[in-house]
């Protein structure tokens, strides 16, 4: 089975949230997803949660990710870098 991880959108018309889904990459992004790994919201970026460990395990059995979730991973762990360095 091909796995994929993508966007799924979800909310109202005029305002979309994004949910970070795992799914057979065959089936449409509005099916049924395997498992849900984090949600984004374009309007509140800091409202942004990715379980990162979980993509991780994915990548790992061989899941493909979108260039978007690509995007977001590089936005967000950039973010928990520096929060850890002000951090310290």
């Amino acid at each position: 089975m091909a796995v994929a991880i993508k966007l799924k959108r979800v909310g109202k018309s005029l305002t979309p949230i994004y949910r970070v889904v795992v799914i057979d990459s065959k089936k449409r992004t509005g099916g049924a997803p395997i498992e849900e790994v984090g949600q984004y919201n374009p309007r509140n970026k800091k409202n942004t949660s990715l379980n990162i460990e979980r993509i991780k395990y994915w990548q790992q059995s061989g899941a493909i990710v979108s260039e978007t979730v690509k995007s977001l991973l590089k936005k967000t762990t950039m973010q928990t870098d520096v929060s850890a360095d002000v951090n310290r």
